[in-house]
Order: C-alpha cells, then structure tokens, then sequence
C-alpha cells in the first residue's frame, strides 16, 4: 500500500474504491464458480469421447488390413471436407463447440466395390470425426482453464489486497481525521478559556 492522503477528499475516494471492490468481487465469484462447472462438463464429455474414440480404434483396426487393396481408395473419402464449429459463451468466455466433420460422399458402383468397404468407411468417418471432436474440447479447455486462472488471480487481488489495503486506509485516515477534531476542539476551548480569563480581567 502506498502512501496514505490523510484527508477527508482521500477518505471518499477510499470508501469508494471499498464499495467498488465489494461490488465487483461476488460477480468475479460466481465467474469463477461458473468457469470451474464448465470445465468439469467439458472434462466430463472428453473422457467420454476418448473412451468412445477407444472403442472405435479397434474397430477401424480391424479394416486396416484391407485398406492396402490399391483397387480401392477408401482414405480421400475419410478425410473430412469441413469441420462444423460453433461457439458457446460461459461467463462471457466464447469456446467452440464441435457440431460434425462433414465428408465427401462416395462415388462408387454397388455392384463392383467390395461389400466391406460401406462398413470400412464408415467406422474411419466415425473414428476421425472423434478425434476432431476431442481436438475441439481440449482447446475449449484451454481456453476456459486460462480465463479461470486469472479470474482466481482477480479474486485473490480483491480479497488478500485491494479490500483489506482500503479497509486499512479507511481506519487510518478516520483515526487521523478524529484526531485533528479532537486537537481543534482542545485549542477552541482552551482559547475560549484565554478569552473569558482576559474578559474577567479586565472587569475585575
């Protein structure tokens, strides 16, 4: 804390501060608890999506085999054409939100293309759009981590220092302030006291 205007002008603008502080600090409170349930959520869903993503591996594996067949060339098919991103605002925090991985439909005779192939297909479709929906929440995390990290740093300013510094400005400038009252009170009746000793004797 620096140092202290031992005045009542500073004295307003200390109190002020205060009612600042404590106005701001319960809407960084509730950010705070807002971003922590929204990182569990999302914590939640990618443990979620990674065991799926398990689950679907071995699925996929099980067709690697027959995709070294060079007469068919599933792969340009499972590469998506666009990943669909929405926002989503938690505490005035923007992160995305994985919406669908959008592939190429294929373009293939029936009659002539393996029967494994539609299955091959759509187990790797699945797989990758997965995998974009994991890369999705783990940079949404991110984002939401780093905003709850300095929200915490800003409750922990308000809370450990500018509320406690103010309080204690406060405290200080009123004990000076009634101290000075208290001095003039003091010479006020001491003059008075000089003054009506002169008056009596000058009527005496």
């Amino acid at each position: 804390m620096g140092k202290i205007k031992l005045t009542k002008g500073a004295l307003k603008s200390q109190r002020d501060a205060l009612r600042r502080y404590e106005r701001y600090l319960p809407i960084l409170l509730l950010k705070k608890q807002q971003l922590q349930l929204e990182i569990l959520r999302q914590f939640s869903l990618l443990e979620d999506r990674k065991a799926k993503e398990g689950d679907n591996a071995g699925s996929a594996r099980a067709w690697a085999g027959l995709l070294t067949d060079d007469s068919v060339d599933i792969k340009s098919w499972a590469r998506p054409e666009k990943v669909i991103r929405t926002t989503k605002n938690i505490a005035g925090i923007d992160f995305p939100v994985f919406e669908r991985a959008e592939f190429k439909r294929p373009a293939y005779d029936l009659f002539t293309m393996p029967l494994w192939v539609d299955a091959a297909l759509e187990a790797l479709q699945t797989l990758i759009s997965l995998k974009e929906e994991i890369k999705t929440l783990e940079e949404g995390i991110d984002l939401l981590r780093r905003e709850l990290r300095i929200t915490a740093q800003r409750v922990n300013l308000f809370e450990k220092i500018k509320i406690p510094e103010s309080e204690e400005a406060i405290r200080v400038i009123k004990i000076f302030i009634g101290d000075q009252m208290a001095n003039a009170v003091g010479r006020s009746k001491i003059a008075k006291r000089k003054i009506s000793e002169e008056f009596a004797g000058k009527t005496a």
